[in-house]
């Protein structure tokens, strides 16, 4: 089939893009106002890429055209999808056409509101690794996988499951077009407000996930009272695991530092020494996860998880360290939302508890710009010396309560931290470029971040080299 993918630039499309062309499809893309490291990313992957929509990218005898639920791509309104639909070419999502494609493989769903990425990118790596020629879609870019998304050629899939909706026309999580035999459940706490307005509602598409695996299928769920409370949904076997002690698979003698060492404890009583260079405790926890994951299926031999484990260098903007030289460390955090934002501060306070931590923030996400998560911010920044915030984005304001670039200021500086606006990567470079040198400075958003993970870096290296030994 010929495809074209309207929003190539999403994490999930250009995963999903190149799941079909390793499948045998020829496909090509389009994408406008897209930023690193997506973008970059994309125009590396070899086939063809527009940087604007318009009909004209449509090759001849398109069969299929899958559109992105990003509002920016403007729905049905986008020219490439009236010229699809002019053509009587079928328009889809990525989800149902992944869906699809993958119906009859063996297909494991890593779900929850934080942590997927990550895990499902290990769960690849250990694979990989293993000798298992598994496929995976990945939203985020891993250093050890060679792309996104792979078809494989073994039966096994891995898929991170996305609870977010397919499309405003189409209200269903995204995850339960999936087809899971198994699933890896890592967390759920109430995220995305603007589709899920209430806890109930935001529940509600795990609990018809959890119904999905059959009979010999496997739930592999960290031990948390909000996942217990859903777990009896699944017919199939439950495992459980948690950081600590729990009925499950746990971790034990956990020692942080540049290499985290720690014990993976099974329910049996099994003991087996694990290390990472992953930052803070919640990787811990998705280590624990997927370990506990492919040690009860058996798809990995303890010698293989252990040594694919302390390879596996994490995925890109989840606490990247950025600088060389500089003896004030730079790193990027992925802050989609509340626990996410928290666990990347956390993480720092926990490697870096000496350092008076910056934060530069930018809340991107509709949850973050919405007025109902307002008291998000009450506690989100807790540990942090000083906050400098980037104005919230305006596509989509619209379309739910957004809170403006003062409310957002306020509510930090209310609940006890230091808060600036910064309107410009000028001013925030500005504004980091008097530090005392031993400080820490954490960028974290999920969007573009006024390009500071690329411009700043090279301005850290240079103002805060490490001076010269004698």
């Amino acid at each position: 089939m010929r495809i074209h993918f309207t929003g190539i630039a999403g994490a999930g499309m250009s995963a999903a893009a190149l799941m079909m062309r390793e499948a045998g499809h020829q496909v090509s893309g389009s994408d406008q106002d897209v930023f690193p490291p997506m973008s970059t990313y994309v125009e590396g992957l070899g086939f063809p890429f527009f940087r604007a929509f318009d009909p004209a990218n449509l090759p001849r005898g398109l069969d299929v055209l899958v559109l992105g639920a990003s509002a920016k791509l403007g729905g049905e309104d986008n020219p490439e999808v009236a010229e699809a639909r002019r053509r009587g070419v079928r328009v889809t999502t990525f989800p149902e056409l992944v869906g699809e494609a993958t119906a009859g493989k063996l297909n494991t769903v890593v779900a929850g509101s934080f942590g997927k990425s990550t895990c499902t990118a290990l769960l690849a790596h250990v694979l990989r690794e293993a000798g298992c020629d598994a496929g995976w879609m990945i939203g985020a870019i891993s250093p050890s996988l060679p792309d996104t998304g792979h078809w494989g050629g073994a039966p096994q899939v891995v898929l991170e499951g996305d609870e977010y909706i397919v499309g405003p026309s189409d209200r269903r999580s995204k995850f339960v077009l999936y087809h899971p035999r198994d699933v890896l459940l890592t967390s759920l706490v109430h995220d995305h407000v603007n589709v899920f307005p209430t806890f109930a509602d935001y529940e509600a598409p795990f609990r018809e996930l959890l119904r999905l695996p059959p009979a010999d299928g496997l739930l592999v769920a960290r031990d948390h009272p909000a996942i217990r409370a859903v777990a009896g949904e699944a017919a199939c076997r439950i495992v459980w695991y948690d950081v600590g002690p729990c009925e499950g698979w746990c971790a034990e003698d956990v020692a942080f530092g540049d290499v985290t060492r720690f014990t993976l404890r099974s329910p049996a009583g099994g003991r087996l020494k694990l290390a990472t260079t992953l930052l803070g405790a919640h990787n811990i926890e998705n280590i624990v996860g997927v370990a506990a994951y492919l040690l009860e299926r058996g798809l990995a031999t303890e010698a293989q998880l252990a040594r694919a484990v302390e390879s596996f260098q994490g995925i890109r903007r989840r606490l990247d360290r950025l600088t060389a030289a500089s003896r004030i460390p730079l790193v990027e955090g992925f802050g989609s939302s509340y626990e996410k934002a928290r666990s990347a501060i956390e993480a720092m306070r926990l490697h870096y508890p000496a350092r008076p931590l910056t934060v530069v923030f930018e809340p991107h996400t509709f949850s973050w710009r919405n007025r109902e998560a307002l008291p998000w911010y009450d506690t989100v920044f807790e540990g942090a010396a000083k906050v400098l915030v980037v104005p919230p984005p305006s596509h989509g304001a619209a379309s739910h309560q957004q809170s403006s670039f003062e409310e957002i200021l306020a509510r930090i500086e209310r609940a006890g931290v230091p808060a600036a606006g910064v309107r410009t990567a000028e001013e925030a470079t500005a504004a980091l470029g008097g530090l005392a040198g031993d400080e820490v400075v954490l960028l974290l958003s999920s969007g573009p971040l006024l390009g500071l993970p690329d411009s700043l870096p090279p301005v850290f290296d240079q103002l805060y080299a490490e001076p010269a030994a004698a």
